[in-house]
């Protein structure tokens, strides 16, 4: 503690003490002199006994979820819908991956292979059956009618053919899932002898003789609701276009015919009259009575129709020229020719 004397400025003669208390700094020049002497040793090394042993705690280990399972278990319950494969929620020894020859492909676990892909597991048959019993009362009984193929194409004559694909891809969507294929039996459609003619022209390849089917492809079209769109379009066109008849049509003749008709050639007319002065019942036709005459009075005239209009259409082959022979001997009652 120390004291101080002061004269207060402006006043003469009066003398104030003040005393000031002050704390001395915690080190003190002994204690500095003491420290300056000791020289502190930098331990780098912990001792052993200033070391803290940690205590390891054991902790056991569950066996995983997929051993765990039981075989009674509902299935959709586990795998309600479509998700990233987990190898944890699957008890089956499933594998995939490209390997060495002589060695097995990787398991389950740790599988990025297994987790690229979309999967099924979700679709087990208990599973789709609970679902189907789930959307029954929505829907209708199957008509009883419809009970063979026969029916079926008869009242439902139009079939679309589509095609779904699952691929390892970023993207589940596969280009060749928006093609469309429709079909349908030429002979299901109403048509006349002009609109049949005109139809098959403007499908062109896309009708098949042997099984008498039109079928329209589509893939022009990113999405399948389009191309299904267009489809229907194309057989609608078609089927509506057939049935016009132009100006020009009605001045065709059978010179400007595209194809052999065998009922308004003269090979008609000749088989009609030598059938008629054979019968003794010659006598002078019109054309109409020449083409709506009935050969079926005719033996073998039916052969021999066929025969000819193969003939022409298809052309000369070693096929439709022995087959215009066969009908010709028919037709004339002469013997089969015997092979030399």
């Amino acid at each position: 503690m120390s004291v101080f004397k002061y004269t207060k400025p402006g006043s003469l003669g009066s003398v104030f003490n003040v005393q000031v208390l002050w704390r001395p700094n915690s080190t003190t020049a002994e204690t500095a002199k003491k420290d300056e002497e000791e020289f502190r040793v930098l331990d780098i090394l912990k001792k052993r006994d200033r070391q803290q042993k940690k205590l390891v705690r054991r902790t056991e280990v569950q066996p995983d979820r997929a051993e765990r399972m039981p075989t009674d278990q509902n299935w959709g319950n586990v795998w309600p819908g479509p998700k990233t494969f987990h190898p944890s929620s699957v008890p089956l020894p499933i594998r995939q991956g490209y390997v060495p020859k002589g060695q097995a492909p990787p398991g389950k676990k740790g599988n990025a292979e297994l987790m690229k892909i979309p999967n099924f597991l979700h679709l087990t048959p208990p599973v789709v059956k609970s679902q189907c019993e789930a959307i029954k009362k929505y829907c209708t009984e199957w008509p009883k009618l419809l009970n063979s193929e026969e029916a079926i194409e008869k009242h439902y004559p139009v079939e679309v053919i589509t095609s779904d694909y699952c691929h390892a891809s970023p993207t589940i969507r596969n280009p060749l899932a928006r093609i469309v294929n429709l079909r349908v039996k030429l002979s299901t459609l109403k048509l006349d002898k002009h609109a049949r003619d005109k139809f098959l022209r403007l499908v062109g390849d896309c009708y098949d003789e042997k099984t008498d089917l039109v079928t329209f492809v589509a893939d022009r079209c990113p999405m399948r609701k389009q191309n299904l769109d267009y489809v229907n379009y194309l057989l609608t066109a078609c089927y509506h276009e057939s049935w016009t008849i132009e100006d020009w049509e009605k001045e065709k003749t059978e010179e400007d015919m595209e194809y052999y008709d065998w009922n308004n050639n003269q090979s008609k007319k000749s088989i009609v009259n030598w059938h008629l002065k054979c019968s003794g019942n010659e006598r002078i036709l019109t054309d109409d009575e020449y083409k709506s005459f009935d050969i079926s009075e005719i033996p073998n005239a039916e052969d021999y129709k066929k025969a000819v209009s193969s003939l022409m259409n298809d052309g000369e082959t070693d096929e439709t020229v022995n087959n215009y022979g066969i009908a010709v001997r028919k037709l004339l009652g002469l013997p089969e020719r015997s092979d030399v």
